[in-house]
């Protein structure tokens, strides 16, 4: 095989054969040019690997097509990859390394698949699935794992922010888990995460809670929606064509199985997946207990309250599920299975119509339990028992609805002063009184809320025991009761 000075004159002057040739270079050993019958230039590199020597089979290391790499840049670029292989580098492992590397659609499947299976609960796995699928895969899915950097994470976070600044902030979390699954698996290092360093979109706190005339209006419409039906939302008052429905008949009835599951959301401030997915063998009406062996939090107790007691008693058992679902599944023997509400979309979308909250979300409804008890100055460790939380901070989000401590402390504080005031008009035989009275309101005045809230907490301690919560339970909602639920 000739050995040439590779220049762009002398590759310009290589002509076709009938088979594949390589002209090597005359002053860089191991570089060439290999041409193909084709009429296709590739730059090459063949070397020996590890210590060398004959017995050793040559490897060849393609760098680039002539016309998209220059012969200089090549010169150079195999200059480094001969250098590389006398300090004891194999370049094509390093080759074969990088072309077995995932991109980050397939290293986020086998993350859904393998990974998240293991740590998430369904729904979760669910809206990574979606996070994954819509935002994230058209921007770096066909990028490599290793090749993504902060700046390709960055533009994504932000032009997804630029619609909804909450789904940018949870498809970076979705990125990151899929990253951290990545350095478990030896793939990138393990200070490798392009996510890092990016920050989250703020994102407005949402606090929607029922008023009275709420509820009143959503107990209307949950009667109508079972009995009667809920209007139609485009509602035509004359018929545009023979078979339509009159009028009268332009309402939807929903299953009271729908409709009682939405009324156990609000009567017990459980979470959707909890109450959609809950099973006999979960349920105690002898003890009016509730026992959650999968929630959010992990296993817990749900204290049944009389109106949630009620609502079960009067589901039909006829399988494994409470709010069965009309469809049937086929298990690997051929045999129809239950299964549970998928959600409650549908029915819910109706009612909040009729009652005209059309901005409360299902999940609103848990945060109007909670803002009912808070109200009623029942406690916010009695409220946090009640909802399954198993940190006190996140029950920390209704402590402006608690204000029964700090008002009772401000009227004490407001009579002791009251009462001074008017002793002002008393004789002045009674100034031993006054100033009685002011050293109360002085000491009165020092009570700070830090001892408010002790002492409040000292009396909730006492009230965890079980008797006494169920108590609560029932005060609470006998509230919501009297709303019209």
């Amino acid at each position: 095989m000739p050995s040439l000075r590779i220049t762009k004159r002398v590759i310009d002057k290589l002509e076709t054969r009938d088979r594949i040739y390589t002209v090597y270079d005359r002053d860089l050993a191991g570089f060439g040019v290999r041409v193909s019958p084709t009429g296709h230039k590739s730059f090459i590199i063949e070397y020996r690997p590890g210590s060398g020597g004959r017995r050793i089979a040559k490897k060849r290391l393609s760098i680039g097509r002539v016309g998209t790499v220059t012969c200089e840049q090549a010169r150079d670029v195999a200059r480094t990859k001969l250098a590389e292989v006398r300090l004891g580098i194999d370049p094509s492992v390093e080759r074969d390394a990088d072309r077995k590397m995932p991109t980050f659609k397939e290293m986020a499947q086998r993350y859904l698949d393998d990974e998240a299976p293991r740590r998430l609960k369904q729904a979760t796995i669910r809206n990574y699935e979606i996070n994954i699928r819509r935002h994230a895969n058209p921007t770096i899915g066909s990028l490599k794992i290793s090749e993504i950097v902060r700046v390709d994470v960055a533009a994504m976070h932000n032009a997804i922010g630029g619609k909804s600044k909450v789904m940018a902030n949870r498809t970076l979390e979705t990125v990151s888990a899929v990253f951290r699954y990545a350095q478990e698996a030896g793939l990138v290092s393990e200070d490798f995460n392009p996510t890092r360093g990016i920050r989250s979109f703020k994102e407005p706190r949402r606090e929607r809670y029922l008023s009275v005339d709420e509820f009143m209006r959503l107990g209307e419409a949950l009667r109508l929606a079972e009995t009667d039906g809920i209007p139609w939302a485009n509602l035509t008052k004359e018929r545009q064509s023979k078979h339509a429905p009159k009028p009268e008949n332009q309402t939807t009835v929903f299953s009271s199985t729908a409709i009682d599951a939405i009324r156990m959301l609000i009567f017990t401030g459980c979470r959707l997946r909890e109450i959609l997915h809950l099973t006999w063998k979960e349920v105690d009406l002898e003890r009016g207990l509730l026992f959650l062996a999968d929630s959010k939090t992990g296993a817990r107790a749900v204290v049944l309250n009389r109106q949630a007691h009620d609502i079960l008693q009067r589901q039909v058992r006829n399988g494994p599920f409470v709010f069965p679902s009309d469809q049937r599944d086929i298990d690997p023997d051929g045999c129809l299975v239950q299964k549970p509400l998928a959600d409650l979309n549908k029915p819910w979308r109706a009612v909040r119509r009729h009652a005209n909250i059309d901005d409360v979300r299902l999940h609103d409804l848990r945060h109007s339990f909670a803002s009912v008890g808070a109200s009623a100055g029942m406690g916010l460790p009695i409220v946090g028992a009640l909802l399954g939380h198993k940190q006190a901070a996140t029950t920390e989000r209704y402590a402006h609805l608690d204000a029964s401590p700090l008002r009772a402390a401000s009227d004490r504080i407001a009579n002791h002063i009251a009462d001074a005031l008017n002793q002002s008009k008393a004789p002045a035989d009674s100034k031993a009184g006054q100033k009685s009275a002011v050293c109360s309101v002085e000491t009165s005045s020092r009570v700070s809320p830090s001892v408010v809230e002790a002492n409040s907490s000292n009396d909730s301690r006492s009230e965890r025991r079980r008797p006494q919560r169920t108590k609560q339970m029932g005060a609470l909602t006998d509230r919501i009761t009297a709303s019209g639920i």
